[in-house]
């Protein structure tokens, strides 16, 4: 009988131990940065083709990288296949970098691309892929609407997403 305590008592601690290094593995995975966005809205949901579209985000910390992502919404009232966009951007340690990008919302037949969620559809483009900052300090992203037209209509709004990369 008291073998038998024995094998019990261990296979306590055993359980034990094995709960605590789980709980531990749970908790420093949390611990990751989380994704930061801005959004910009657009009156009567209508980018009008030279107001400029501007973000001010703050890097905290140094020697980090991150993705980079334009994300955008749009009702049903959006006519054009795609979204025509330029981007400049200053980083906190002075670089500037200046490309222009085509999101993609709709195919040849006028059927959009992008998922739908609630009552409007979502497109995203990654603008910079693990984009190093070496300083810290503010990142300024400003956009301009490049579709040939004085505004375009059923856009609800533009918005940039900063994704931690690594530790």
């Amino acid at each position: 009988m008291l073998k038998k305590k024995k094998i019990n008592t261990f296979h306590a601690i055993k359980c034990c131990i094995v709960i605590a290094m789980s709980m531990m593995f749970v908790l420093t995975g949390c611990h990751r940065e989380t994704p930061h966005e801005l959004y910009h809205t657009f009156e009567k949901q209508v980018w009008p083709r030279f107001d400029k579209v501007n973000f001010e985000i703050p890097i905290k910390t140094d020697n980090k990288s991150y993705d980079i992502v334009l994300f955008a919404y749009f009702t049903n009232d959006f006519p054009y296949e795609l979204l025509d966009v330029n981007m400049i951007m200053n980083t906190p340690s002075g670089e500037e970098r200046i490309n222009s990008f085509q999101m993609k919302v709709k195919n040849k037949a006028g059927t959009f691309v992008i998922p739908h969620e609630k009552d409007s559809y979502r497109g995203d483009i990654l603008l910079k892929k693990e984009l190093f900052f070496s300083k810290a300090g503010i990142l300024h992203i400003e956009l301009e609407n490049l579709i040939p037209r004085m505004q375009a209509e059923g856009i609800l709004g533009v918005g940039i997403r900063l994704i931690p990369l690594g530790k």
